[in-house]
């Protein structure tokens, strides 16, 4: 199981860097969702992975860790406000510069 979230994190990380240093603004905004996805995910991997164990201390001998799912609901809220936030500047940029690409001019091709 540790192997698959690592496999996990490492394809989300990777390709959320490979979005970020493209030169147009969705890609960008679709890079840093990637990577707050790997970090929600290494905050909840954090909290030892198990199964068939309570989240109420004293209904059984192991209990589930709440601290982790309680970083990565916040952590999931924020990301969200985030990504619409920057979602509306893009937008305008693209409004006032006419063009997507990140700098605010088009490379020479």
């Amino acid at each position: 199981m540790e192997a698959l979230f690592a496999v996990a994190l490492g394809i989300l990380s990777g390709s959320g860097v490979y979005l970020l240093l493209r030169g147009r603004t969705f890609p960008v905004v679709m890079g840093l969702t990637l990577i707050s996805y790997a970090v929600n995910l290494f905050l909840f991997a954090m909290g030892r992975l198990q199964t068939g164990v309570a989240t109420v201390i004293g209904q059984s001998d192991g209990y589930a860790d709440p601290l982790p799912q309680a970083l990565v609901l916040t952590a999931i809220v924020i990301g969200f406000a985030m990504t619409a936030f920057v979602v509306v500047l893009a937008l305008r940029s693209v409004g006032e510069m006419h063009t997507d690409h990140v700098d605010g001019r088009e490379s020479a091709r």
